[in-house]
């Protein structure tokens, strides 16, 4: 058992990695665990870094435009860490999720923050000070405990869709829908509730034509949801279907040329050319190593306990990104999160006269 830490952080993505600068220049030392580098992590979208490590070009986040971002990079980047980004002249558009993940990375580590590339499996909240257990390390105690391990797309589980993911396969059309290899073409959204409805009206801004695909003959989302679907000329509705298999070129400059689809009544199947596909069918937060110790709400996220804060169900324990937000899941807005987290840690431990 370690000494007591005064803030222990839980995740490596926008999230805990802004926490994680604003508790270290708040003279917290924060200890970060930013997960393992293990294939069930990779398979799950846990692996260190977030979900942004996993995709290219960030278009949205404020302070990254298109431009000479590599000279900017190699200068604050430790060149141990550029094996794990491409070079940025492969991705002319903007910064990439590794980039930015990395950038945050490089800055709370310069503020002092101390990284463990590890697991938390289990807690113990029903005591102080808080315990975590690792996998690797064994258990700490803490007197705050910041949750940041965001949720995990739902994904088919075709050998095909992971092949393509991210080369034309995508869970966040907001993330990725404006890239070029999507402008002008068609494109297929997996689900039948308000957030495929939502991506697909979101895709048509970009693309020539959105298949929205849908196990059943009618769609989940609401009324008004599916009035916006219907209303749209460049939504098509394939009822009865489901994804036999994603289509494509090895070429990475390629990547996905179509879906192959199973019509559920007539078992016959057909393809759809698209240069993309679309998963709409829910996100899974990743809160159960938590052991029901935390307050979760139905939907399985972290419940925020007071309007306009992080604080949970646990005293001194506190929540921040996708691991809590259902709503936006954005990366800006889980790094907004993250700052209002370590806010929150910071007055917590001060209240308290731990720091």
């Amino acid at each position: 058992m370690s000494d007591v830490e005064n803030c222990i952080i839980i995740g490596s993505g926008p999230a805990g990695w802004s926490a994680a600068i604003y508790a270290a220049r708040a003279n917290l030392r924060p200890l970060l665990f930013e997960g393992a580098m293990t294939e069930e992590n990779r398979v799950m979208g846990r692996f260190p870094m977030g979900q942004l490590a996993q995709t290219t070009e960030v278009e949205n986040y404020a302070g990254f435009p298109s431009g000479k971002l590599k000279e900017f990079i190699d200068s604050a980047i430790d060149p141990s860490r550029k094996y794990m980004f491409p070079p940025v002249e492969e991705h002319p558009h903007a910064v990439t999720g590794p980039e930015l993940m990395e950038l945050m990375r490089q800055q709370a580590t310069n503020f002092g923050t101390r990284v463990m590339t590890d697991d938390i499996v289990s807690v113990d909240f029903s005591k102080k000070p808080l315990v975590l257990n690792s996998s690797e390390n064994g258990s700490f105690q803490t007197h705050t405990v910041i949750i940041a391990t965001g949720a995990s797309a739902n994904y088919l589980g075709l050998p095909s869709e992971e092949k393509y993911r991210n080369r034309g396969v995508s869970a966040c059309a907001v993330c990725d829908g404006a890239l070029p290899r999507f402008r002008n073409k068609p494109l297929v959204v997996v689900g039948g509730g308000d957030s495929a409805v939502e991506e697909a009206s979101y895709l048509t801004k970009y693309a020539s034509k959105v298949y929205l695909l849908l196990r059943r003959g009618e769609m989940r989302a609401s009324k008004i949801m599916q009035e916006r679907a219907f209303a749209n000329p460049k939504i098509e509705m394939v009822k009865f279907s489901v994804v036999d298999e994603v289509l494509g070129d090895d070429d990475p400059r390629i990547g996905v040329t179509g879906v192959r689809i199973r019509n559920l009544q007539s078992d016959s199947t057909s393809t759809l050319e698209a240069t993309g596909m679309f998963l709409a069918i829910g996100h899974t937060p990743n809160a159960k190593f938590l052991g029901g110790q935390v307050d979760l709400r139905e939907n399985g996220y972290i419940d925020w306990k007071q309007p306009y804060r992080t604080i949970t169900s646990v005293d001194g324990v506190f929540a921040a990104g996708d691991v809590a937000d259902d709503y936006y899941r954005q990366a800006i807005t889980s790094a907004g999160t993250g700052c209002m987290a370590a806010l929150d840690a910071e007055r917590y431990l001060s209240h308290a006269g731990i720091h």
